[in-house]
């Protein structure tokens, strides 16, 4: 509530307050340069910040990104930010390096998860990941976030760069998640198919 964030004496971001509702889809919409990707990036710790933030009914206050990705939320940021040189597989690995505690059998059922709801990355477990199409580093940017289990997504412009038939397939799969009981935060320029897939703007 009353987040506010900036670049110096530059406001990017006065007073917004917004509630994402356990196992709902909450979006912003707005254009360039709006502040949309400064508020995630306050939400997960990466900014400095004014304001409350409440996750789970807790108090996030100066806590660290790691201690909230800890927590289970999770950002799947406007550039994807994959690791190039290193293949589909040892990307999705990364996702769950913070649950490394669980075992090597339980991740390996994770990445069956992921391989069943992405076949393309199953094919492609082998590739390197700068050698994907903008749509497969998609996917792989998704499947590596729910790697590592978030109960909340944040979303940046998931839409961006992709051809038509590939944004229907993203805003597909954004759909099929809210099934799984993922709460979500999704920031878009693209309106139209943000709203179809939200239950609020």
């Amino acid at each position: 509530a009353g987040l506010s964030v900036a670049y110096g004496k530059v406001e990017a971001v006065h007073h917004a307050s917004l509630r994402v509702a356990e196992g709902s889809i909450v979006t912003v919409i707005g254009p360039n340069g709006a502040g949309k990707t400064t508020l995630l990036g306050a939400i997960m710790g990466l900014l400095p910040s004014r304001g409350t933030l409440r996750y789970a009914g807790a108090l996030l206050g100066a806590m660290p990104a790691e201690d909230r990705v800890a927590l289970g939320m999770c950002l799947v940021p406007e550039r994807r930010e994959l690791f190039a040189e290193l293949s589909v597989e040892d990307n999705l690995l990364l996702g769950a390096f913070h649950r490394r505690r669980i075992g090597a059998r339980a991740i390996a059922a994770d990445m069956a998860q992921v391989y069943t709801r992405f076949a393309r990355l199953k094919e492609r477990s082998r590739q390197l990941a700068g050698t994907l199409s903008g749509g497969e580093r998609q996917m792989l940017a998704l499947g590596r976030a729910l790697m590592a289990k978030p109960r909340l997504l944040l979303l940046d412009e998931p839409s961006l760069g992709l051809a038509p038939r590939m944004v229907r397939e993203t805003f597909h799969i954004i759909a099929d998640l809210k099934r799984t009981g993922v709460s979500m935060l999704l920031v878009e320029q693209n309106a139209r198919a943000a709203l179809q897939v939200a239950d609020y703007g």
